[in-house]
C-alpha cells in the first residue's frame, strides 16, 4: 500500500483553533492492527445507514473480515461499496473511509498471514480460522481511501489520503 499523504482537517471556526502535532500513519497502523472491533458503516440499496460491529484483521494495508454473503452488510455493499470504518473510541478517533466487496479466494501466502492474524487476535475469544476457510468466498476486504484521526482533538487532528 502507497504512503498516505498526511494533512489537516478543516473545521469551522472555533472548533481546532490551534493544533500543535500530527498522528503518526505507523500509529494509525498499529491501531487498525490491534484493534478489537471495528464498526462498518454501509448503506441499505434505499440509501438509509447500516452499521454493524465486526471482528477483522489489518494485513498490508487492508482491513479483511469474513462472514457470510447473505447478512445485510455484504448485501449492501455488493449495491454500493462505499463504506466507512471506525474504532471503538470516540476520544481516540479512528475513522477510515474506503470500499469494500469480496475478496475471493486469498493466495497461500495471504491465507495464512489471515490466520495468524486472526488467531493472534480472537484465538482467546474461540475464533481461530484454518487457511482453507475462505476458499469458497466469505472474505471480505475494505481498502482505506481517506483516514481522519486524532488522539487528543484539540492537539493532533489529522487526514491521511490515498492517491
Amino acid at each position: 500500500m502507497p504512503t498516505p499523504k498526511i494533512s489537516r482537517p478543516k473545521f469551522p471556526p472555533g472548533y481546532v483553533e490551534n493544533p500543535t502535532s500530527m498522528v503518526a500513519w505507523e500509529d494509525v497502523e498499529g491501531r487498525l492492527r490491534d484493534a478489537k472491533n471495528y464498526w462498518l458503516c454501509s448503506v441499505y440499496p434505499d440509501g438509509r445507514p447500516h452499521v454493524v460491529p465486526r471482528w477483522a484483521v489489518y494485513v498490508d494495508g487492508r482491513v479483511y473480515y469474513d462472514g457470510s454473503p447473505e447478512t445485510r452488510h455484504a448485501r449492501n455493499i455488493a449495491v454500493n461499496p462505499q463504506v466507512v470504518l471506525h474504532l471503538e473510541s470516540g476520544d481516540q478517533a479512528l475513522i477510515v473511509e474506503g470500499v469494500a466487496g469480496e475478496a475471493g479466494r486469498p493466495s497461500v501466502e495471504l491465507a495464512a498471514a489471515l490466520v495468524t492474524a486472526y488467531c493472534q487476535k480472537y484465538e482467546a475469544f474461540g475464533y481461530c480460522p484454518e487457511p482453507d476457510q475462505w476458499n469458497e468466498g466469505g472474505l471480505f476486504v475494505f481498502t482505506p481511501k481517506k483516514v481522519l484521526t486524532w488522539t487528543n482533538f484539540m492537539d493532533d487532528p489529522t487526514r491521511f489520503t490515498f492517491d
